[in-house]
């Protein structure tokens, strides 16, 4: 293998680490009154990522993560299976996954 295409290689595998991304979420289950906001508010940003989590009507909690490919899959894999230590999640549901250019949203917040 020559040296250009070497480069060409590893170009692309440090691109696509730094690709970013966003997803919205809902979380279905007993997700409401027990921190779950809370812990996703404080896990978003221990993985350095930016968004937004909110509780509805319907007793679901629905969000946005927005940060590099890696991080967001490691916080879809959190709100799927682990979630605050009170909670019950039975479903997660993520849709309108898109690649950024440049983060759309600075920070991590709860909405009301």
């Amino acid at each position: 293998m020559n040296l250009s295409v070497v480069l060409f290689c590893l170009l692309n595998v440090v691109m696509s680490g730094n690709k970013l991304t966003s997803v919205d979420f809902e979380i279905f289950g007993n997700v409401q009154g027990v921190c779950f906001r809370m812990y996703t508010e404080d896990h978003g940003r221990s993985l350095g990522l930016s968004g937004w989590v909110k509780n509805t009507r319907q007793g679901t909690v629905i969000g946005q993560i927005q940060g590099p490919q890696e991080k967001v899959n490691e916080m879809k894999n959190w709100l799927k299976n682990v979630g605050s230590p009170s909670s019950r999640i039975d479903r997660a549901v993520f849709s309108n996954e898109r690649d950024l250019s440049n983060m759309e949203i600075h920070g991590f917040s709860t909405r009301y």
